[in-house]
């Protein structure tokens, strides 16, 4: 089976922009790679920045799609904060792990627009996918639409990655889901009284 050219691209230069960083992946290591032509890969991908934003896009989707699958198949909604923090522990087991693409990405590619506004829209949909969960478990939500409940289990998801990264400790995920299970069993009591 032939992948598509512009699925070829995008894999080769999504692996090394995870593994290597973006300032340090030129186009030319990109085109030698993934075996294409430089007017092939400029036909799909008119610049860079364009490269950068089309993998974080496709990470974006490949993580979501991962966390709703959370939410389709583990039923409770405790169950379901305590699957995401252990899927992120065992992700970050892996010795290719380097922590978030789009922190990553923002810290090396912050003045295009294009790439931060791909790393805020997973950031929020992050935060989203949290406040389904606690309004699902009743947790009440403000004018926003989200519970401050789902901004502190968002965040503490957010500093797992982080702190990942930083210390290349996997553990940090589960000290994480400790932290979220209390807050959320702390909060769902409340809920239901």
């Amino acid at each position: 089976m032939t992948i598509p050219i512009q699925d070829q691209i995008l894999s080769t230069a999504g692996t090394l922009f995870y593994r290597d960083g973006i300032r340090a992946v030129g186009i030319d290591r990109i085109i030698e790679e993934a075996r294409v032509a430089k007017a092939t890969l400029y036909r799909h991908f008119p610049s860079k920045d364009h490269l950068v934003a089309a993998y974080l896009s496709q990470r974006h989707e490949r993580v979501i799609a991962s966390l709703e699958d959370v939410l389709r198949t583990v039923e409770r909604p405790r169950d379901q904060i305590d699957t995401i923090f252990q899927r992120l522990f065992e992700k970050a087991e892996s010795p290719d792990f380097r922590g978030c693409a789009f922190a990553l990405a923002v810290a090396e590619h912050g003045d295009s627009e294009r790439v931060v506004s791909v790393a805020r829209r997973h950031k929020r949909t992050i935060l989203d996918i949290f406040g389904r969960i606690t309004s699902s478990a009743g947790i009440p939500s403000d004018e926003t639409g989200l519970s401050l409940a789902s901004r502190h289990l968002a965040l503490l998801y957010e500093g797992a990655l982080a702190t990942i990264a930083v210390n290349r400790k996997p553990q940090s995920a589960l000290v994480a889901r400790d932290c979220a299970l209390a807050l959320f069993d702390s909060l769902y009591g409340t809920a239901r009284t």
